[in-house]
């Protein structure tokens, strides 16, 4: 059977690197001398699986920072809840508001679930009830939101999607360590974004956690995604100009992207990328 080549996460994920595959495939060709692909956030795990597709023969480690692969792992009972909903809602055309009876009936049929499984992928949920990149991790988060028809027909497949890759669940520090002083590792370091909305990542990040992160650029290949909001690029700038404080962003490549998160909200989204070999 032919591997499938994922351009895109199988499951809604915010912020997955969709848009970015073909400028991420070709800043892979940078680091030729790299055997292992260290995938510190590892998100939806799209960055691994492309990773993984561009160099076979690599070693490629997904972090599964926000608890995805238990997302694929219920894919099957969560396509069931999803054939469940479906005429329920189909009344309803499509992308509009339910009324309260279907609203109360989805809702109740989300709850069985929950009873039954102990588990419900809500993000996925979301994806098929809620406005347009509102997310809810929750039950009572989703019960507090006005409910759409926004259901796709056709059942969320993800086969082959994690084929190759090692999956571990760790601080991106503790894995670090491991392979910092490795000159054959690539580092993919796409963290939550500063100044953006991080509603369905693991944890609450400071200012101070996105300043942390900068320590897995020193001396190492990386491939850094952040956006313009965060203007982490421009303090590290500053702090080279005014200050006795290395640069991590000094000789690296960097690619921009404008990205609509809604009508009334754009940011650019920027890819920074730099091989060991690279010193200046």
């Amino acid at each position: 059977m032919t591997q499938k080549h994922y351009t895109q996460a199988p499951l809604p994920f915010q912020g997955q690197k969709r848009r970015w595959g073909k400028e991420f495939r070709q800043a892979l060709q940078a680091f030729p001398q790299c055997t292992t692909v260290v995938d510190l956030f590892g998100g939806s795990g799209l960055l691994s699986r492309m990773a993984k597709d561009a160099m076979p023969h690599a070693r490629v480690i997904y972090n599964d920072f926000d608890g995805y692969t238990r997302r694929i792992a219920a894919l099957p009972r969560t396509n069931a809840l999803l054939e469940r909903i479906r005429p329920v809602v189909a009344p309803v055309p499509e992308n509009k508001r339910l009324p309260a009876g279907l609203r109360d009936r989805v809702l109740e049929l989300v709850r069985q679930e929950e009873r039954e499984a102990g588990y419900v992928d809500y993000v996925t949920l979301s994806a098929s009830l809620l406005f347009s990149m509102k997310y809810a991790n929750n039950l009572a988060e989703l019960e507090r939101e006005t409910l759409y028809n926004s259901l796709r027909q056709s059942p969320y497949e993800a086969t082959g999607y994690l084929d190759g890759l090692e999956v571990v669940h760790e601080d991106y520090r503790a894995l670090f360590a491991r392979w910092r002083h490795r000159p054959d590792a690539l580092f993919l370091v796409d963290p939550p974004y500063l100044s953006t909305d991080t509603h369905t990542y693991t944890g609450y990040w400071r200012l101070r956690d996105y300043l942390d992160v900068l320590h897995t650029l020193h001396g190492t290949n990386y491939i850094y995604f952040t956006s313009d909001k965060s203007q982490l690029v421009e303090l590290c700038g500053w702090l080279e100009a005014n200050h006795p404080v290395a640069n991590p962003f000094r000789g690296a490549v960097r690619l921009e992207r404008g990205t609509n998160v809604n009508y009334a909200s754009r940011y650019t989204d920027i890819m920074l990328y730099k091989p060991l070999l690279n010193t200046d």
